[in-house]
């Protein structure tokens, strides 16, 4: 969605792309007008596609450890976060999302560049969605991987007189 130089992996062209509609309304999800914890990590979306995405953290010196990696918590909330429009654009209506089960296995350290992740759906349920992620550094390597489970919310009730 920038110029940024883009070393991921082809799993994007696996899926369809979204409804102009849809890609409207996730393609800002993590730069909105009201600063949440997404925006305040300075995350960026990259790719929508139908069951996918792909987004960015970029690097930032805060987000070192002691031993000069990027920080696991910076990854995990990169993994967290991938999958949320992922999760919402098979959705017309607003819901709740929320994680019930995340595990991050973290494979080799990310030094002093950006992490990319790409998220994608498993198999969706009613109410239960499992997802998969995948993070890489900014040069390509393969850095950390998760597995999501996520509880979402029924539709708002109609205001529709009975």
């Amino acid at each position: 969605m920038d110029d940024l130089e883009v070393v991921v992996s082809d799993r994007a062209e696996q899926f369809e792309p979204l409804s102009p509609e849809q890609l409207a309304r996730w393609s800002n999800f993590a730069a909105g007008e009201e600063i949440l914890f997404p925006q305040f990590m300075g995350l960026r979306v990259e790719e929508l596609r139908k069951d996918y995405a792909r987004m960015r953290v970029p690097y930032r010196p805060e987000f070192r450890q002691p031993a000069g990696v990027m920080h696991g918590g910076v990854i995990a909330t990169l993994i967290d976060t991938v999958v949320v429009p992922v999760i919402g654009s098979a959705y017309d209506e607003p819901r709740a999302y929320f994680t019930v089960d995340l595990t991050v296995r973290f494979l080799a350290p990310i030094v002093d560049e950006d992490a990319v992740a790409e998220g994608w759906i498993v198999q969706r349920g009613r109410s239960i969605v499992f997802c998969d992620t995948e993070v890489r550094s900014g040069s390509g390597r393969l850095a950390a991987t998760g597995s999501l489970v996520y509880k979402v919310s029924s539709p708002p009730a109609s205001d529709a007189p009975e």
